[in-house]
C-alpha cells in the first residue's frame, strides 16, 4: 500500500508539471504547432550456447516481440517552446524474464505507467520528452524531461554522462530523455557555454537525492580550425574532468576525450579517440571509422571472474547505472558505411576488446521502403572463447557462462 501510494503522489507531481508547462504556452496568441511520430514493430531473435546460463533459463534460444507508437508534440509561441513525447510500448518474449520492462525508478518524475504484465509480456505508457524551453538570443533555458549528448566518442562516449548509448545499439533514433534543468549560452565569437544538472532519486529509498545526481558544465569553442571542449562535473558524488577537440586532418575528421572521475576509491582515467573519412569506391559512397577506447575502470588481465569483479565496485555500479557497457579496459572498433543504392545503407562494424582478445561482430542494414517506410535490420555474432568478455564471462556457476550466441534484429518504422 505504501509503494502505491508513493507512486500516485509521484504521478500527481508529475501531471501537475504538464499541466503548467502546457498552460505556460498555449496561453499565447501566436501559438505554433508541430505534431509527427512513429510506429515501430520489431522482432529480436537470440541464440546461447550449450554452457551459457541464459540457457538455462530461457532455452536453446529467445524470441522477442515489440511494438512502440510514438507521438511528438511541440508547441512554440514567441521565445517559449513547449516538447512532449509519448510512447505507447507493447513487449512480448523471452527476453523480459532477463531484464524487466522498462521504469523511471531512478529518474526524478515518474512518467512510465506500466498497463499490464506478465511473466513473458507487458504493455506500458510512458512521456519520453516533457520540458518547458525560453530562447532569447544568446541564451537556451529547458526545464523537464530532455536528452543530452555530449563529447566526441563514436561507439565509446566517456563524455557523455547522461544515458549514454550501448556502443551495439543498433536503434539509436531517440536517446531516452532524463529530468534536468539545461542552459546554453552563446558567446559572439561562436564558442559556447552548456550546463545541466539531471535530478535523480534513490532506487531503494524513493528519495531525490544529491549523491544521484548530476551537474555539469562545459565549455565549447574554437582555436584556429581546431574545436575543443572543456568539461567539469559531479556525478552520483564523483568529481568528474574532461577535455575534448577535434579537427580535420587531411580529408579525415580525429577527434579524442579525456575524462578523468575522481572516487572514493581511487582516481580512474577514460580516453577515446577516433579518425573519420569518407570515399567513393566502385561508383558506392562510403564512410568509415576507426576508435580506440581505454577504460580505466576496466579489469585489467581479462580477469572477468565473480569474485575479481566483486573488488571492483566502481565498474560494477557504473555498468548497473548504465554508464559504462565494457568490463575490460583497452577496446577497438571499426565500421564502414557502405550506400549501396541510394535507398539501402550497410553498415559492417567490429566491437574488439584487445587484452582478450574477443569481439562483436555486427552487420546492420537500413532500407528505405518509401518516403515515410524504413526497414531496419542487424546480425550480430560474438566471437571468443568461454572466459573472455563477448565470449561470455564466468557466472559463478560451475561450467556456466553469461554467453550468447548469434543473433538477429528486424524492426520495421512508420512515420507519419
Amino acid at each position: 500500500m505504501g509503494a502505491s501510494l508513493m507512486i500516485s503522489s509521484r504521478m500527481r507531481r508529475s501531471a501537475a508539471l504538464i499541466f503548467l508547462s502546457l498552460s505556460a504556452v498555449v496561453a499565447a496568441d501566436d501559438l505554433t504547432t508541430e505534431f509527427g511520430g512513429h510506429t515501430k514493430f520489431r522482432v529480436v531473435g537470440q541464440g546461447y550456447p550449450n554452457d551459457s546460463l541464459f540457457r538455462d533459463i530461457v532455452g536453446s534460444d529467445s524470441r522477442d516481440v515489440g511494438a512502440d507508437l510514438r507521438l511528438n508534440l511541440k508547441l512554440s509561441s514567441g521565445r517559449w517552446t513547449f516538447d512532449t513525447a509519448y510512447q505507447l510500448v507493447g513487449l512480448q518474449g523471452d527476453g523480459l524474464k532477463l531484464s524487466g520492462p522498462p521504469n523511471d525508478d531512478r529518474r526524478l518524475l515518474d512518467l512510465t505507467d506500466v498497463i499490464s504484465e506478465g511473466s513473458d509480456s507487458a504493455i506500458l505508457h510512458r512521456l519520453d520528452r516533457l520540458w518547458l524551453g525560453y530562447t532569447s538570443e544568446k541564451a537556451v533555458v529547458r526545464l523537464g524531461r530532455q536528452a543530452l549528448s555530449w563529447g566526441n566518442g563514436l561507439a565509446y562516449a566517456p563524455m557523455d554522462l547522461v544515458n549514454p548509448f550501448d556502443p551495439a545499439s543498433i536503434d539509436t533514433e531517440y536517446k531516452a530523455g532524463d529530468d534536468m534543468l539545461y542552459v546554453q549560452y552563446l558567446q559572439d565569437n561562436g564558442n559556447d557555454m552548456q550546463a545541466a544538472c539531471v535530478f535523480r532519486r534513490d532506487v531503494l529509498t524513493g528519495d531525490a537525492k544529491s549523491d544521484q545526481a548530476t551537474a555539469a558544465i562545459k565549455y565549447h569553442g574554437f582555436a584556429g580550425e581546431t574545436e575543443y571542449d572543456l568539461l567539469a562535473a559531479r556525478s552520483y558524488g564523483d568529481a568528474v574532468i574532461g577535455v575534448g577537440t577535434g579537427r580535420g586532418i587531411g580529408g579525415a575528421v580525429w577527434s579524442a576525450d579525456l575524462v578523468v572521475t575522481d572516487t572514493d576509491l581511487d582516481t580512474y582515467a577514460q580516453f577515446v579517440t577516433n579518425v573519420m573519412y569518407s570515399w567513393i569506391w566502385a561508383g558506392k559512397n562510403m564512410s568509415g571509422s576507426l576508435e580506440y577506447y581505454f577504460n580505466g575502470f576496466g579489469q585489467t588481465g581479462g580477469r572477468y571472474d565473480p569474485v575479481s569483479l566483486a573488488a571492483n565496485p566502481d565498474l560494477l555500479v557504473r555498468v548497473s547505472r548504465g554508464e559504462l557497457f565494457t568490463l575490460g579496459r583497452h577496446y577497438l572498433s571499426a565500421s564502414v558505411m557502405i550506400e549501396m543504392s541510394p535507398l539501402w545503407i550497410l553498415t559492417p562494424t567490429v566491437f574488439m576488446n584487445a587484452e582478450d582478445p574477443s569481439a562483436l561482430f555486427q552487420l546492420v542494414t537500413t532500407y528505405n521502403l518509401s518516403d515515410n517506410m524504413t526497414f531496419l535490420g542487424s546480425v550480430n555474432i560474438p566471437i571468443g572463447p568461454s572466459g573472455s568478455e563477448f565470449g561470455g564471462i564466468e557466472s559463478g556457476v560451475p561450467d556456466r557462462y553469461l554467453s550468447t550466441g548469434a543473433g538477429v534484429f528486424a524492426q520495421l518504422a512508420w512515420y507519419f
